[in-house]
């Protein structure tokens, strides 16, 4: 069937409309209070006549408005549902660094400003244009068309996808997912052409937290051994770790088109890809375990000993790693018994596979939009959704249709998060064509 005569102008300002009011709801999280968010995308769901929605609300003695909501766009059932995955949620701002208000949604000269403009509320509006020209144009699917906005991805899921794969997991049921985890880029390891990076797996977490107590006294007789000291030193071993190149299987197809299409001069080897980590921290973190040290806390008064400390480190670990093992290590690396090493968060993520229909068209569709563009499968360095369907045999996708520069991709987690209009309209492109021709 072919696609339908589509005013892509009008579509572009529908979809510039909604994500800058979608941007002005807060939901930083902690604490979250993705209820509004919710009831902000059902609303514009019933407008378009979808109303096959459902909200779940994972919210406790300890956290509120934590809901969720799936909305279906009902197929002919011939063939397994498409899950349309995204998370209302963002990560908190530091408001002294940004240029714009990060809540205002504020659209300036062809730029839509706000945190969650990439990761991930942009995305959301995208998919939910696909959904509405899927509806308005009649189009025929043998799918079901499930839209999930899940609360609480930034902070682990525990009152999102974890708590509906615990509690509701026909929410969860699907063939393929796309979600979050990979997007285009205009340049790679120095080469200025199009890509287009499709995450098949991603790092699983592995948050920990280091504690250790000492004796407390005045500041002006130090202690060798106070918590701090102690901590201390452990922390600087931890930076002193090294930690090995792995090639793991799903990466071994992305630097091999890497290579095929010129962005590595050298074949590549475990060798080669070793030294580009050197000078590239992305490719080390896709080819490594990773330690960043994201808290210390300890102390209450400048001339006072303090009696603890505390530190949290984010660990992310290569598919197929070993929590256990890669704790047992890193234990032996502190070497020191009073520094007591606790889980905070451990998941882990099979692949999906590379070769499937949905991976066929999504290349298929990003040749005929963007001239020179290539599809690479891609490991992400983040955890994200993805990994609670990958569990259940469901194959899910990182990707976000943008062609980010890398300006703007360093703001995702970071001051000045924005998306231009015209990656907007080129991901509302990208995606409704997917959407359409996965599930025709």
């Amino acid at each position: 069937m072919s696609a339908p005569d589509i005013d892509w102008d009008q579509v572009t300002q529908e979809a510039t409309d909604l994500l800058s009011r979608y941007l002005t709801i807060d939901t930083t999280n902690p604490p979250g209070n993705e209820e509004p968010a919710a009831r902000y995308l059902a609303e514009l769901l019933r407008a378009e006549g979808i109303d096959d929605i459902t909200f779940y609300d994972a919210s406790d003695e300890t956290s509120k408005g934590r809901v969720s909501m799936l909305a279906r766009l009902p197929g002919d059932g011939s063939a397994r549902p498409l899950v349309l995955l995204n998370h209302t949620d963002v990560v908190p701002v530091e408001r002294d660094g940004w240029d714009e208000e990060p809540f205002a949604g504020l659209v300036k000269d062809g730029v839509i400003w706000g945190r969650g403009a990439v990761d991930m509320k942009g995305m959301g509006i995208m998919e939910l244009i696909a959904m509405f020209l899927i509806r308005r144009h009649n189009i025929p699917h043998r799918r079901d068309i499930n839209f999930l906005a899940v609360a609480d991805e930034e902070e682990g899921s525990k009152y999102g996808v974890e708590y509906l794969d615990q509690h509701h997991p026909e929410a969860l049921e699907g063939e393929y997912v796309i979600n979050e985890g990979g997007w285009g880029t205009t340049e790679m390891m120095g080469v200025s052409r199009p890509v287009f990076n499709c995450a098949v797996s991603e790092k699983g977490p592995c948050w920990l937290r280091l504690e250790t107590e000492g004796h407390p006294g005045h500041a002006s007789v130090p202690r060798g051994n106070s918590a701090l000291d102690r901590l201390l030193r452990a922390l600087h071993r931890i930076q002193e770790w090294s930690h090995p190149t792995n090639i793991v299987p799903e990466l071994s197809e992305f630097f091999a088109r890497a290579h095929r299409y010129g962005f590595m001069d050298e074949a590549p080897t475990e060798k080669a890809i070793a030294g580009m980590g050197e000078e590239n921290p992305l490719i080390r973190a896709m080819t490594s375990n990773t330690i960043s040290i994201t808290k210390i806390r300890s102390g209450m008064k400048h001339n006072v000993i303090p009696a603890s400390a505390e530190a949290t480190l984010d660990c992310r670990l290569l598919p197929g790693a070993d929590a256990d093992a890669f704790i047992e290590e890193l234990r032996q690396v502190v070497d020191d018994p009073k520094v007591r090493i606790e889980k905070v968060l451990v998941s882990s993520t099979p692949p999906s596979p590379i070769d499937s229909e949905l991976m066929s068209v999504i290349e298929t569709v990003v040749r005929e939009h963007v001239e020179e563009a290539v599809v690479l499968p891609f490991v992400s360095a983040g955890f994200t959704d993805s990994r609670v369907f990958r569990r259940r045999g469901i194959t899910a996708y990182g990707f976000i249709p943008v062609l980010l520069e890398p300006r703007e991709a360093v703001t995702i987690h970071g001051h000045n998060e924005r998306i231009s209009i015209e990656n907007l309209r080129l991901g509302c492109q990208i995606l409704f064509e997917v959407v359409r021709r996965i599930c025709a």
